[in-house]
């Protein structure tokens, strides 16, 4: 039975069997006497993508009282629920997404606080996935962002439309309506600016 530590584009985190090439977390959210999850969803606002390996480290998720272990099929997804790279095991993507989103924001001095702090007023509404308005037709949408359509997510690369499912992504297909943005919109304007998710090796794009 998988545990209940896969983290979807709604910011959802649920139990399948989905293997990522992301890991990550949101502190600690977990009892470590049942490895299952508490009620809370988050205790900071520091929503961190981390590396699946560094320095030979070997941990069981949710078996300590440590940082719940989430996972995600690739960085577009991590992106969309509201996470941003790790300054520890990440650190040259945290620094080209801080760049970047210091660009896209035209701050001067954005410190890693001020961006966990816009992000979480970017990621929540209620308490529950925030739906944003699409501020461009999907062609003009840079890769990595990810949208809402018919109920289901999908990842833009270079004009097609990756549908995420529990299972990975679906073939390509052409998507010319989307009903919101689920990429945070500065998230968004950071990948506008030259931030480069990986993505998973089964679709296309930058990796």
């Amino acid at each position: 039975m998988p545990l209940q530590n896969r983290v979807t584009p709604f910011g959802e985190i649920v139990a399948i069997a989905q293997r990522g090439v992301f890991t990550g977390n949101r502190g600690i959210i977990h009892d470590p006497a049942t490895r299952t999850l508490l009620n809370r969803r988050w205790t900071s606002k520091a929503w961190l993508i981390c590396s699946c390996t560094y320095k030979g480290r070997r941990r069981v998720p949710m078996a300590t009282q440590s940082w719940t272990e989430l996972f995600f099929l690739d960085e577009a997804v991590a992106l969309a629920a509201g996470h941003r790279p790790c300054f520890a095991c990440r650190r040259a993507a945290a620094e080209e997404f801080r760049d970047c989103w210091r660009r896209a924001t035209h701050a001067t001095h954005g410190s890693v606080d001020t961006i966990d702090a816009i992000l979480h007023g970017e990621r929540l509404e209620h308490g529950r996935k925030r739906i944003h308005a699409i501020p461009a037709p999907l062609s003009e949408l840079p890769d990595g962002v990810m949208v809402v359509a018919a109920g289901s997510a999908f990842t833009l690369v270079a004009g097609q439309a990756y549908r995420w499912s529990n299972e990975g992504y679906a073939p390509a297909v052409q998507l010319h309506h989307a009903d919101g943005l689920l990429t945070p919109p500065s998230t968004l304007r950071t990948l506008a600016s030259g931030y480069q998710p990986v993505l998973h090796p089964s679709i296309g794009g930058p990796q």
